[in-house]
């Protein structure tokens, strides 16, 4: 049987897979391409940087994965300190994963328009970039909704955290705090965009805070180790 520390140093190499991997895909290869607003330049750029857009689908492929993997690899860790709590992270993650993996069909999909011809026969060029960009933003705004279930999958994280005794407290309190960041960066996003669209990286920063706490923790320290305990005294 392995032991916590071995299993929070895995738990922390997937986690570092995912992070790496999300940020490459979402803040880099596609942001790089997406013009909001602007169809003609945002195919332009899809067409020069064609591989840099596959890289970033299958950056995502990876990020997904790597995702539920890390689930299981902390509720291995976690499942003795509450059984249900920990089950809970793995069902955010779950849901979280799949939207991945269903939004990634719009990531494909403006790829194909964008790179082959045959799309822009009927529509024509005009209507087929209209087409890409709007499958790009279709892809854009359900990672944004997918924000719900990796808020959500922090509230337990933060939780077993703070109570399992193996990390600082204070690194339980700011994921807890971050789950509500991203729900609200969701939910203003929608609601007030012109707002969400500036609010957005203030109310995302507890996140990239925690889990960057969190995945160094796991990387380096691993867990806590209990002090061992002195022997009470025999008295004669």
């Amino acid at each position: 049987m392995s032991s916590p520390k071995r299993v929070a140093r895995i738990a922390g190499v997937l986690y570092l897979i995912v992070a790496l991997c999300g940020f490459f895909a979402h803040f880099y290869a596609r942001a790089a391409v997406r013009v909001p607003g602007d169809a003609a330049a945002t195919t332009e750029n899809i067409v020069a940087h064609a591989t840099l857009f596959r890289l970033g689908f299958v950056a995502d492929l990876l990020t997904a994965t790597s995702s539920i993997l890390v689930a299981m690899t902390l509720y291995r860790l976690f499942k003795h300190v509450n059984k249900d709590v920990a089950a809970a992270l793995v069902v955010f993650m779950a849901i979280g994963t799949g939207m991945i993996l269903v939004n990634l069909i719009f990531h494909f999909a403006a790829l194909l328009v964008a790179t082959d011809a045959s799309y822009a026969a009927a529509p024509g060029t005009g209507g087929s970039d209209a087409l890409v960009l709007l499958l790009v933003d279709m892809h854009w705004y359900g990672y944004a909704i997918g924000g719900i279930m990796f808020g959500l999958w922090l509230l337990p994280m933060g939780y077993l955290v703070y109570t399992s005794g193996m990390f600082p407290r204070a690194l339980g309190v700011v994921l807890m705090i971050a789950c509500f960041g991203y729900l609200l960066d969701t939910l203003t996003r929608f609601l007030l965009p012109d707002l969400g669209e500036t609010l957005s990286a203030i109310l995302t920063t507890p996140a990239a805070v925690a889990e960057l706490w969190m995945v160094g923790y796991l990387l380096v320290i691993g867990v806590r180790t209990p002090k061992a305990t002195r022997p009470a005294p025999v008295t004669p």
